[in-house]
């Protein structure tokens, strides 16, 4: 919902971050890393190391932030390094709430984590597919000068307010089960959205 009034300031933010010896580093490599780093905050959540998760949790956010910022201010964009990380920010978005529910390991919370990820998978394809559509009608990303390789439509739930949810999961396991459905919530009233979206502008 706010993810374009909050990328210039983050792009602002992290060009400074960029400018000392980090420029030295590949996007791909600083992708990959946060990568790692994500998957390792599962492992800590499914260990019950809730505050370790948080910690390395935030640390892959940054990092998944710095890769494209690096990628552009040192000239380096491209597909490959665009693909790469979009999958694997998806592999942390299913392994942290994966390390979370078999910690906790109750019916109730596979039940949760199955309409969470049911909600992902639809959400994959509402965004994914209405971005490539954009894109084919010259109306994406650069048409609008958009600081991401393709366009992400706009919708109540997105990367701002996934990165709270996800906060809210590791600081309050305990309230996993209605946490995992209001987001998966809110994630299908972003899918509603973007359909209402198609049926009024693609035809």
């Amino acid at each position: 919902m706010i993810d374009k009034a909050l990328r210039v300031p983050k792009e602002t933010l992290l060009g400074q971050m960029v400018r000392g010896p980090l420029r030295r580093l590949h996007p791909n490599a600083v992708t990959l890393a946060a990568a790692v780093i994500g998957v390792a905050a599962a492992g800590a959540a499914w260990q019950g190391a809730y505050l370790p998760a948080l910690g390395l949790w935030m640390l892959n956010r940054v990092l998944d932030g710095l890769d494209g910022t690096l990628a552009r201010t040192t000239g380096q964009q491209s597909d490959l390094g665009a693909y790469l990380d979009i999958v694997l920010d998806h592999v942390v978005y299913v392994a942290v709430p994966l390390g979370l529910v078999l910690a906790m390991g109750t019916p109730a919370a596979y039940l949760a984590l199955i309409l969470l990820l049911a909600s992902f998978y639809i959400n994959a394809a509402s965004w994914m597919y209405l971005a490539a559509l954009l894109e084919k009608r010259n109306a994406g990303a650069a048409a609008h000068g958009e600081l991401t390789t393709v366009t992400m439509p706009t919708g109540l739930l997105e990367g701002a307010e996934t990165i709270v949810f996800y906060t809210l999961f590791l600081l309050l396991p305990g309230a996993l089960v209605p946490l995992f459905g209001l987001m998966a919530g809110l994630v299908l009233i972003t899918v509603g959205q973007r359909m209402v979206w198609a049926v009024r502008n693609l035809q």
